[in-house]
């Protein structure tokens, strides 16, 4: 048996098999299956950390007296009604809890099913408590936490077998002015609730919250160089508005730096190197030497589909290896840019080493040209056009005849959790779109792209719309058949 989380399999049966693997594995024994990598990598930070697999309760880091303080000046306190309506309504049927913590692990909020708040109590799942790795072992909100990624944990994957009877899953929040950690979302219950879906929900539930978070960003940006724009234009063709963390947010075209840059600042708000700074409400005007301007080069982009992935530059065309597609999709995915420390986790998580990365970033810029993708951090500076940002927007707009005119799974051989997560929300947002038209061309067109030729729902909806002589009726009740005979 695979310790994958397919839905056709049951979950108790996949918890006896994983108590299995764990106590073989922490006693040196021969397992019956290798644990995931993630589940590995989180077992052995978690013994470093010396937590105890037989017994172990996480710490306390507020209690109710001090939680209402902690909570009201928490970044994420005014997304709890939304997260309650998103992942509530979905899950309280299913006996979940909805749970989010600060950066640290600390549970801040948990709400749901009232037998499974009795259950988690008894085990200490509550307010105030810390669910860290190096505080309680492996655990969903805090392994995505010590990852950076959104993780699934069933049952004996966590190492406190006190937690075996229970499933979660949880994804990170990131703040998109300085890229931290502001805490993680989680649906945690009973070991017989786990569902595939539920890691989704929890992905799409941060995905809305960071999105929400980047549009505040942008208007608070545009309000700030309105404002100031009179100070860009006085200062210089050198110039450039800082926020107040050191992002740049508009500058003047020939500066030295671009927005979403950063500029190093010491702690009394100080500019790291030689340039003249001047304090602004909300940020920082900062004067910079002059640059000769230089035409962009054009990169376009082939990363969705089957096929070999290519980068054409200015005309060149050069085909990708996997994991320069891979680089080079996260990067445009963080058009801001990435240090080496956060490529690498990225693509491989804990296991992944910055020195790798910086050597396949050498190659790259080498076949690209050093003016395609820059350093410090990593990030692409020529004028984009992407297949990845063409289906985005796309599905953005609601564009359903363009999301499936360009219908292809993001690179479908990449193991990236990153990248598998883009991949798996781009699929979902595709086909929530097409079978919620209704229309049968729609969904006979997406029936016979790489996204929608093996998704049983898209073939049945197809089917039970096209009309009775439709010539192509039989071929998708043919086809589903098929795939339904396989699946049983």
């Amino acid at each position: 048996m695979d310790i994958s989380y397919e839905s056709s399999v049951d979950p108790l049966e996949r918890a006896r098999l994983l108590e299995r693997v764990h106590a073989a594995v922490l006693a040196g024994d021969r397992a019956p299956h290798e644990p995931r990598p993630v589940v590995f990598e989180s077992w052995r930070r978690s013994l470093a950390a010396q937590i105890v697999p037989d017994f172990g309760e996480p710490p306390v880091s507020f209690d109710y007296g001090e939680l209402d303080e902690v909570r009201q000046q928490h970044p994420l306190a005014r997304w709890v009604p939304m997260l309650r309506q998103t992942l509530l309504d979905g899950a309280e049927g299913a006996g979940q809890v909805m749970i989010i913590t600060d950066a640290d692990g600390t549970i801040l909020w948990r709400e749901g099913h009232p037998a499974v708040r009795r259950d988690a109590d008894r085990v200490h799942l509550a307010e105030g408590t810390r669910w860290a790795e190096t505080a309680i072992g492996t655990n969903a909100m805090g392994t995505t936490l010590a990852t950076g990624a959104p993780v699934q944990i069933h049952s004996a994957e966590h190492l406190v077998r006190t937690y075996h009877s229970w499933t979660c899953a949880a994804c990170p929040i990131r703040d998109p002015e300085t890229g931290a950690l502001l805490g993680a979302i989680d649906l945690s219950g009973p070991l017989h609730t786990m569902h595939p879906a539920l890691l989704a929900l929890v992905v799409a539930a941060a995905r809305i919250i960071e999105n929400e978070l980047r549009w505040r960003l942008l208007a608070s940006d545009a309000l700030f160089t309105q404002r100031n724009e009179h100070h860009l234009a006085e200062a210089g063709q050198g110039a450039a508005l800082l926020s107040h963390t050191g992002r740049v947010v508009a500058s003047a075209p020939t500066a030295r730096v671009l927005p979403g840059q950063r500029v190093g600042l010491d702690d009394g708000g100080a500019c790291l190197g030689e340039a003249e700074l001047e304090p602004l409400d909300g940020g920082y005007l900062l004067r910079v030497g002059q640059r000769r301007s230089r035409r962009k080069p054009r990169l376009s982009l082939e990363l969705l589909g089957s096929g070999t992935p290519a980068a054409t530059v200015d005309g060149v065309r050069h085909e990708l290896s996997l994991r320069h597609a891979e680089m080079l999709a996260l990067l445009v995915m963080h058009p801001r840019g990435l240090t080496a420390e956060r490529l690498a986790l990225l693509l491989h998580g804990e296991q992944g080493n910055p020195t790798t990365v910086r050597v396949e970033i050498h190659r790259l810029r080498n076949v690209l040209g050093r003016h395609v993708v820059e350093t410090k951090p990593y990030r692409i500076t020529a004028d984009v056009d992407a297949d990845l940002l063409v289906l985005r927007e796309a599905l953005r707009r609601g564009d359903v005849e363009a999301a499936v005119e360009r219908a292809g799974l993001l690179l479908p051989d990449s193991e990236s959790a990153a990248v598998r997560a883009e991949r798996d929300e781009l699929l979902a947002s595709m086909r929530g779109w097409v079978l919620g038209t209704g229309n049968p061309d729609l969904l006979w067109r997406f029936a016979n792209t790489e996204a929608g030729r093996d998704d049983p729902e898209v073939l049945e909806r197809a089917r039970d719309l096209s009309a009775p002589d439709a010539p192509h009726r039989d071929v998708l009740e043919t086809r589903l058949r098929l795939l339904l005979e396989e699946e049983a």
